[in-house]
């Protein structure tokens, strides 16, 4: 086409008008030349784009008896609720065109963390895994109550690590899955050592918010513009003394708290009593422990091609599609796994038939077996709901 295209912009102006025209009957052969829209200049290219076109509304979350306020992104009205822990230096609009699929099916909460985004606290700069945990469940109970939904917690990389940490204290009873997305221990613990110098060799100082996208897409970090237009205002402070913008995170401030968010990670995660899927953008990044465990079948794991590191941005219509399929697969809905009227009656018929052994070890654990077989040889498509029974099964 390219070379059809310089031959036509080399016609003679002096062709007559019926030389120039094709014959009625004969196709030219430029008469399927698509209609490209107008190329974009650069600051067109990557001017911030709107989160309103992706999640529905936007509240901050104040922590009751503290100064603690939780910046939360929200999104859909049904099902279970996906509730999206973003990476270190992101923001909750790192899921934000992810967002904009996933909640047709489910709900969406995408907080930021402290010293991201638009939350604020007391110590910004305390990202120490255990903190970061207890501001998840302060959330997560402050928007809910002491009843909340069937919660799919989903981490991305410094999120995954809080999300893994979560699911582990079984503090949250209405846990129904996990989803991991492109972070295992080795990797990290081994990155750890390079981490200031990557973060020292980034840009630090931008003139303007389409600068910063612009930088974050050409330097690899994003490969989605679109995503990077959403997300990487919120990553942003202007600061008056320098006349430019800055991160708004300061995570080079925070290394006493690295080496804690990964330490011991594979272990935890496979201790996980939940559905877990693992979403890897290359197979180079699993470490021995995880592999063993795939192989046993204990989690989920996808590796995801033609993406970097934040696969929710750079891939939002696969990303999405891998999560509302874990949710499908595990039958996760709104108040724990949905599973069948044959389920639950051959259920109570075990209890009243054992009821006086469950007490026992041997009783609990005959109990859980059962639920497990049970589980695998019933199927579970009604409505009709046992809540969190995956939090026994596995």
């Amino acid at each position: 086409m390219e070379s059809s295209s310089s031959h036509l912009g080399s016609l003679p102006e002096d062709v007559s008008e019926d030389q120039a025209q094709p014959q009625e009957n004969q196709k030219s052969v430029f008469a399927s030349k698509p209609n490209r829209p107008p190329t974009l200049n650069s600051s067109q290219k990557y001017l911030p784009l709107d989160w309103l076109g992706y999640f529905d509304q936007e509240e901050d979350i104040s922590i009751p008896n503290s100064n603690e306020v939780f910046h939360v992104y929200t999104a859909g009205k049904e099902g279970p609720v996906v509730f999206c822990l973003h990476g270190g230096g992101y923001s909750g609009l790192s899921f934000a065109l992810s967002a904009g699929i996933i909640k047709e099916k489910a709900r969406v909460v995408a907080m930021d963390f402290r010293g991201h985004g638009k939350s604020s606290s007391e110590n910004d700069l305390d990202l120490s895994v255990e903190t970061m945990c207890n501001d998840v469940l302060a959330v997560i109970k402050t928007m809910f109550g002491d009843s909340p939904p069937a919660i799919v917690l989903v981490g991305h990389s410094m999120g995954g690590s809080v999300a893994v940490h979560v699911a582990a204290k079984r503090a949250l009873p209405s846990l129904a899955g996990l989803v991991v997305v492109d972070v295992v221990e080795g990797t990290a613990m081994a990155s750890l050592i390079h981490m200031q110098k990557i973060l020292s060799n980034r840009m630090q100082h931008f003139p303007s918010i389409e600068k910063a996208i612009e930088w974050s897409v050409k330097a690899g970090s994003l490969r989605n513009v679109d995503s990077a237009r959403v997300s990487i205002p919120s990553t942003l402070t202007y600061d008056d003394s320098k006349k430019c913008y800055t991160y708004r995170a300061k995570l080079e401030q925070t290394e006493q708290y690295w080496k804690s968010w990964y330490e011991g990670l594979s272990e935890k995660f496979l201790s996980c009593p939940v559905p877990k899927l693992l979403l890897l953008a290359g197979t180079d990044r699993l470490d021995r422990t995880l592999t063993i465990g795939q192989m046993q079948g204990k989690f989920q794991m996808v590796v995801v091609r033609h993406t970097g590191h934040a696969i929710q941005e750079d891939v939002p219509d696969e990303f999405s599609n891998l999560i509302l399929n874990f949710i499908s697969r595990n039958r996760i809905g709104p108040h724990g796994v949905e599973v069948s009227i044959k389920f639950q009656s051959r259920y109570r018929d075990f209890v009243n038939r054992s009821s006086s052994n469950l007490q026992t070890d041997t009783g609990e654990k005959d109990h859980l077996q059962f639920l497990l077989q049970l589980r695998n040889g019933v199927g579970m498509t009604s409505k009709d709901v046992v809540p969190n029974i995956a939090v026994a099964l596995e």
